[in-house]
């Protein structure tokens, strides 16, 4: 039995997006504005390109290239079922406590998971106990700061980009300052500089934080899975009974939400 993930639309991103979009827009209406009073190409492109510039400097390429394919993953969630990996970690400690570990080498490569299957074909080569663990913990400790290193890039430019807004609405102002003798043009172009400001704070705290956020979230989550596979590995060389392993391993998962149910069933078996 190989446990196997599949990708699916983040329904809870998306729709956080819109609805935080859609009470700032709803707000504005209920106020008697125009949505078109907050639609400024010139603000957007100031914004946008000064935060943007701003990340390119201060964030190395590689870190750059992990950032894209983690924004990818905020939005497109790869989804692992701890439940059926317990179940293909157990199958295969039932077969090595019959058959011993060396029998692991024929399905070790057929593993689905990359950290698994790197893990068992170790533990089949007969590696020392402690430093199949040393090397495993710093794979997962290697991916752990990867990811924090995305999150940064995202946090940085929600660091900027309130910042960006501010110079955005001074050189609107600038631009009102040459029309002083028109009082009515000044105050069109006063609340017209300020849009910047807004696109500023609003990419910040409804994009780019959030997206940070979910990136350590999804880190977690995979750094739990890693511990959960490696756990199960080392239970499968000391020998131990599957019915335990199993025990153990549900044990690392929550006991809520569909993840904590899938573990609890597999618990059960």
């Amino acid at each position: 039995m190989a446990a196997k993930s599949r990708s699916k639309v983040d329904i809870a991103t998306l729709a956080g997006i819109a609805l935080g979009v859609g009470g700032i827009v709803g707000g504005l209406i209920f106020e008697g504005g125009h949505v078109g009073e907050i639609v400024s190409p010139t603000a957007l492109a100031i914004v946008l390109g000064g935060t943007i510039g701003a990340v390119l400097v201060s964030t190395p390429g590689r870190v750059l290239r992990g950032g894209v394919r983690a924004l990818l993953h905020v939005v497109v969630e790869k989804v692992e079922d701890p439940g059926e990996l317990i179940d293909q970690i157990v199958e295969y400690s039932t077969k090595a406590r019959k058959n011993g570990i060396v029998s692991l080498e024929d399905v070790a490569d057929k593993a689905s998971d990359p950290f698994l299957r790197k893990a068992l074909n170790l533990a089949v080569d007969g590696t020392d106990l402690q430093e199949l663990r040393k090397m495993m913990e710093l794979e997962i400790d290697i991916e752990e700061r990867a990811s924090e290193a995305e999150a940064k890039i995202f946090e940085g430019a929600g660091g900027y980009s309130p910042t960006i807004g501010i110079i955005g609405a001074v050189l609107g102002l600038i631009q009102v300052m040459k029309d002083l003798a028109d009082i009515e043009k000044v105050g069109h172009g006063i609340a017209t500089a300020f849009v910047a400001t807004i696109y500023g704070v609003a990419f910040a705290n409804l994009f780019f934080l959030p997206v940070a956020g979910k990136i350590k979230s999804r880190a977690l989550q995979k750094s739990q899975m890693r511990e959960l596979t490696l756990e199960g590995v080392i239970g499968i060389v000391e020998g131990l009974n599957p019915k335990l392993i199993r025990t153990k391993l549900a044990a690392y998962v929550q006991t809520d939400g569909s993840s904590g149910k899938s573990a609890s069933k597999a618990a059960e078996r």
